[in-house]
């Protein structure tokens, strides 16, 4: 089936793949928001106890998603994967410092005589859920704004350095920051995770008081979450963007690029805008009528964020579009034709892919399956296991 695919089909069939992946894990996010959340709607220390383990029954799905996702982009799209994570390191090392360190609160916080006291383990949580959201939010911006990289595959002809790829940002990734665009994203990212996160609670949490205030910071975090989107999108439909002449493969920059984009692929402005509609409507439901649907904004937000970040990532590699734009020097853009596998690589793994639905059948019967009840005060007395 698949070897009779040519191998630009199969490399917009793994670059969807790889943005059903990225979408899935900035929405299992939520768990990274309501970490953020714990002493600003638990104020106790039993309260806190419950969020913990609210949060706790899902985090390995975050986890388990973002290695899956860098998995997936180092078999099918390997230049991508020794340019960013080989050049661009600091930035990927400070995304997973704090995904180790959440792991590690997880596993000890209610330990009896645990080291660091449950507070640190605590802080922990905190940090994993700022700086994981705002920087894997501004990690995926760079597909639009670009990076400081070139590409030389004669190097391989070198034995002394036969590196094709080199970084060229003084800072080796962390530059990402000082575009604003990138931070915009990162701070959308990071209010929409805590929106996720106080939507969670709602549809798991039936203590009173901790409701009460997730509807008060549902409404405090949609404000500047709903600004940095609008100028984040805003910025990317009237910037330039770096385009792909097909018959060339030469790189260009081309005036609302991302515009033209969208208009182009209709079907992706359908996607973005149904997602678009689906978040507001998730936050719009539990703060109009809180009584009748607090439990059910989840279910139309979390589907709304899948959707409009699939989107941007099929905004940002198709339509002879550079997914990953070289801000150094122009021609050494990396698009999904000239940084794939091989087509019997891409061949090969795309069998494996057909595991994919059975994979996310078994995620949905675990999220299923593990303890669902709302989570109260009795419940924390009578629960097993803690975190």
């Amino acid at each position: 089936m698949f070897e009779n695919m040519s191998i630009e089909t199969l490399q917009a069939y793994w670059w969807i793949i790889i943005s059903l992946l990225g979408s899935l894990l900035v929405f299992l996010m939520f768990v990274q928001g309501g970490q953020t959340l714990i002493y600003t709607v638990g104020k106790s220390e039993d309260e806190r106890k419950i969020l913990v383990n609210s949060l706790g029954r899902k985090w390995e799905f975050t986890f388990t998603t973002l290695v899956t996702f860098g998995g997936a982009f180092f078999a099918s799209f390997p230049l991508f994967y020794s340019t960013s994570f080989g050049g661009a390191y600091w930035v990927w090392m400070a995304i997973l410092f704090p995904f180790i360190i959440q792991a590690v609160a997880y596993e000890f916080r209610s330990k009896p005589n645990n080291l660091l006291g449950h507070k640190t383990y605590e802080w922990f949580l905190i940090i994993n859920g700022l700086l994981g959201t705002i920087l894997i939010g501004a990690a995926v911006s760079t597909f639009f704004t670009g990076s400081e990289f070139s590409i030389n595959k004669l190097s391989l002809t070198n034995l002394r350095d036969s590196a094709i790829s080199r970084w060229q940002g003084p800072a080796n990734g962390l530059e990402a920051v000082l575009n604003w665009r990138n931070v915009a994203l990162g701070l959308a990212v990071f209010f929409l995770s805590r929106i996720l996160g106080t939507l969670y609670f709602m549809n798991t949490v039936a203590e009173k008081t901790i409701l009460t205030r997730c509807k008060k910071q549902l409404l405090i975090n949609t404000i500047p979450f709903l600004v940095f989107f609008l100028a984040y999108v805003f910025a990317l439909l009237i910037y330039p963007g770096f385009s792909v002449d097909p018959n060339s493969g030469t790189i260009f920059m081309e005036s609302n690029k991302y515009f033209h984009n969208l208009i182009q692929m209709p079907y992706v402005l359908l996607i973005f805008g149904t997602g678009v509609v689906l978040v507001l409507l998730g936050i719009a439901l539990p703060l109009f009528t809180f009584d009748k649907n607090a439990s059910r904004g989840i279910w139309y937000s979390g589907p709304g964020t899948i959707l409009t970040v699939f989107a941007l990532f099929l905004l940002a590699g198709f339509n002879n579009t550079a997914y990953y734009p070289s801000t150094f020097e122009l021609q050494s853009s990396l698009t999904i034709h000239n940084s794939s596998s091989s087509h019997n690589t891409l061949t090969a793994m795309s069998y494996v892919s057909l595991l994919v639905p059975f994979v996310i059948a078994y995620i949905w019967y675990a999220w299923k399956s593990i303890n669902n009840k709302k989570i109260d005060s009795e419940e924390m007395r009578t629960e097993g296991h803690t975190y």
